[in-house]
């Protein structure tokens, strides 16, 4: 009997109580469902139109103001499958799901991979400097053939820094830090 509680207490703890929350059912649905975003659309591009009507069809000025209300349209068709609060603004989901992937964790990745690259290439470049006869020159006036060949070398740094882990070369040796004598 106590094994059966046991197993029974696994799953409903495992499961949970409360159902997962859901975002679509929180009050956002697609974009393209919402008044207020038809309406946003609507504002925006009335505004232009208004600016467009003072101004010679033919002009510099016209056909800039046509490519922003392109621009806009392209933006707001671009967004409609967004989900979007009674506001009329999209909203970004982050709760995991692959139907949400690119809202937020596809461009933070690739912001991961941007900045990871341009440390470690930063790191390459101040490692391989420190090597050479004026290295506090090089950290001041950069040597652009090298900063380009670390540049290159560091877009494998994801691979590069798994070896180093690995082989601790990343670490430094205890003997290599210096300590306080208090």
């Amino acid at each position: 009997m106590q094994k059966l509680f046991t197993l029974l207490l696994v799953l409903c703890l495992w499961m949970g109580f409360a159902p997962a929350a859901s975002a679509d059912v929180a009050g956002l649905v697609p974009c393209r469902e919402v008044p207020a975003f038809q309406q946003r659309l609507e504002v925006s591009v009335q505004g232009q139109q208004a600016r467009l009507g003072q101004y010679d069809s033919n002009s510099q000025s016209a056909a800039l103001i046509k490519g922003r209300i392109a621009r806009t349209e392209a933006r707001f068709q671009s967004y409609q499958d967004f989900l979007c609060g009674p506001d009329g603004l999209p909203r970004l989901i982050t709760d995991g799901r692959l139907s949400h992937i690119g809202d937020f964790t596809l461009p933070g990745l690739l912001f991961l991979y941007l900045a990871g690259w341009l440390g470690w290439a930063g790191r390459t470049y101040l490692a391989k400097v420190h090597e050479t006869d004026q290295p506090e020159f090089k950290e001041v006036q950069i040597d652009l053939p090298l900063a380009i060949q670390c540049f290159i070398g560091a877009l494998l740094w994801p691979l590069i820094a798994f070896k180093e882990i690995l082989s601790g070369e990343i670490q430094a040796k205890d003997t290599e830090i210096p300590v306080s004598p208090r």
